[in-house]
């Protein structure tokens, strides 16, 4: 099954202020989570965000929700590991 991957504008925005370097990898995954949402090392999340994942690129973090039901993933934020859980 192909996931429609959606992305909020807080994460667009958040992608944007990142170095371009970096940018090139986070696209990559995005793409990739079309076809599997749930790669190796992804994890659920705990707390607050418990109903979404998280996929590691380098020190960056991609956060997402999944929707089986629609076949979506809704990515709403990416950022820094020190700074993305605050």
């Amino acid at each position: 099954m192909t996931y429609r991957v959606l992305i909020d504008p807080r994460a667009v925005r958040e992608l944007e202020a990142l170095p371009k370097s970096v940018v090139t990898r986070i696209d990559a995954a995005i793409l990739s989570l079309a076809t599997n949402p749930r790669p190796a090392g992804t994890k659920r999340l705990k707390g607050k965000l418990k109903e979404g994942w998280r996929v590691r690129v380098g020190d960056y973090r991609i956060l997402y929700r999944i929707d089986e039901e629609k076949g979506e993933v809704r990515i709403f934020s990416i950022g820094h590991r020190r700074e993305i859980y605050r």
